[in-house]
């Protein structure tokens, strides 16, 4: 089996002030609708979704991948059957019961359905919706661990990711690991850090004027870019990081890698250059 041919549909956190973050969100991703459904606030506009319960700040209760092809969907749940054990879905976006999760070994939740809406599948979204932000989609999600390499071993063993990327010290040990689940560079990403939590999640634009159009927009909130401009080795996408009111991490990106199936994974060292070509890297460890 190839890649999934998956890509990150929507996530659910979880917050002290679950409605104060919704709102907050609302008018980031450009007056997004919210609404309750079931247990969770709901917050989509266009191919941005994101979904907020209250409990413990900057915890991620579950990352959802969305596929287009059932039979993708349902060589996956083989392949994971077989490797790890298969939980039901609890994400309300589902619409088919084919839809399963899994548990990584650092506790993060991952879901797996079918996609219940049309999305572009180009890297950006050039046409602009209704609100006066630029478009732009999720893309996908990173994770902080103690141990990047048993987090890698399970997505690309049991779920079928590729490895993209490696981020390697000056001893080898693995410091940051990139995979992809379709033809991006990455859909996920695992860095080495002090504890096991949730590192930021990432939107993807279209280009270099789309990022500038972000920022613009997000100014008429006061919200202060706190990371970037800046373009990541890894990748090769411009960036933009702002945060939320719980101090999760936020990114804006443009012109992320595409990979064909035949690219060998790359190595990197641990640098700040590799996190910013450009100058400053926010390093985990």
């Amino acid at each position: 089996m190839g890649r999934p041919n998956a890509q990150l549909d929507h996530l659910a956190i979880q917050s002290e002030t679950p409605a104060a973050l919704a709102d907050f969100y609302s008018r980031l991703l450009g007056t997004a609708t919210v609404a309750v459904s079931g247990d969770w606030l709901e917050v989509t506009k266009d191919d941005r979704c994101l979904l907020f319960s209250e409990g413990r700040p900057g915890t991620l209760a579950f990352a959802a991948y969305a596929f287009d092809d059932e039979l993708d969907l349902d060589r996956l749940r083989t392949r994971v059957c077989d490797r790890t054990e298969v939980l039901a879905a609890v994400s309300p976006r589902w619409a088919d019961r084919r839809a399963f999760a899994v548990v990584d070994p650092d506790g993060n939740r991952i879901e797996f359905g079918m996609r219940t809406h049309h999305r572009d599948a180009r890297i950006g979204c050039p046409d602009r919706p209704s609100s006066a932000a630029p478009a732009a989609r999720l893309q996908h999600v990173v994770f902080a661990s103690r141990e990047p390499e048993r987090l890698e071993r399970f997505y690309v063993e049991a779920c079928g990711f590729g490895l993209s990327d490696h981020v390697l010290d000056a001893s080898g040990e693995v410091r940051s690991v990139f995979l992809h689940a379709d033809h991006e560079h990455h859909a996920m990403a695992i860095f080495r850090a002090a504890e096991n939590r949730l590192d930021h999640h990432c939107y993807e634009t279209s280009s270099w004027n789309d990022l500038r159009d972000w920022a613009d927009y997000w100014s008429t909130m006061d919200l202060k870019i706190v990371w970037g401009p800046g373009r990541h080795g890894p990748g090769n996408n411009l960036f933009l990081f702002v945060n939320d009111p719980d101090g999760n991490w936020i990114e804006m990106s443009a012109e992320l890698e595409t990979m064909p199936q035949s690219r060998e994974p790359g190595r990197w060292p641990h640098e700040e250059r590799t996190l910013n070509l450009w100058g400053h890297g926010k390093l985990r460890s």
